[in-house]
């Protein structure tokens, strides 16, 4: 009975919860790889400067 519980709680807790941080870094990674070539890509032009602009001063 009690590996039973121990399995229920694994498959609505665990496996659920790190499914979602496996998406996470990946799309964290993804999203580094994908800026930088972009970034690199158009580094010169005027919307390249106006990314880096910094509009909170």
């Amino acid at each position: 009975m009690a590996g039973t519980v121990i399995i229920i709680i694994l498959l609505s807790v665990v496996v659920p919860v790190s499914i979602i941080m496996t998406g996470l870094l990946f799309s964290g990674i993804l999203g580094t790889i994908l800026q930088k070539n972009v970034d690199r890509e158009h580094e010169g032009s005027e919307l390249y400067e106006l990314s880096r602009k910094d509009f909170n001063n």
